[in-house]
């Protein structure tokens, strides 16, 4: 099983994402944390989900290496929070482009249990800054990329998922 929730920022798509999960396995599910400290503000969202998930899940933080961290998962259920997270980290840590879609690639091969959050950022106006352009494209790219490997996709709205594929 493999399913990804996509919305924009507040949208809902992390819980309900985690509920999805919590009733997909009879396991105490893994909890993949993406989101790097950045400042105070990125601290509080952090705490949030950290609160907002309670010990329902095992929290495993990796801001980079998904693909080996999900390997080590086969055969355990796992929410990868959040696959946008990540991109941003791949992006300032300077990964190319190519090494970021290489990861995703071999994410989509893997046969895992996993629930995907993404972040719709394609709504949007192009930017004159060129790494929001790079992030934006990327973004959809691989929104794309898991849509096509996961069984189910669901947009969220203002805390409702609907279910696409």
């Amino acid at each position: 099983m493999q399913a990804l929730f996509i919305g924009g920022i507040k949208s809902g798509k992390s819980k309900n994402a985690e509920l999805y999960t919590l009733e997909f396995t009879n396991e105490k599910p893994y909890y993949l944390a993406t989101t790097e400290f950045i400042d105070e503000e990125m601290q509080k969202r952090i705490d949030l989900h950290k609160k907002q998930r309670a010990q329902k899940f095992i929290t495993i933080e990796e801001p980079l290496n998904l693909m080996l961290t999900l390997q080590t998962l086969t055969g355990k259920t796992v929410l990868v929070e959040c696959v946008s997270m990540w991109l941003n980290n791949m992006l300032h840590h300077g990964k190319s482009k190519e090494e970021i879609l290489e990861q995703i690639e071999q994410i989509c091969s893997l046969n895992v249990d996993a629930v995907f959050v993404l972040n719709d950022v394609g709504n949007a106006v192009i930017s004159t800054n060129k790494l929001v352009r790079d992030f934006v494209d990327l973004s959809g790219i691989i929104s794309q990329k898991l849509a096509t490997a996961c069984k189910e996709v669901y947009d969220v709205r203002a805390g409702i998922s609907v279910q696409i594929k």
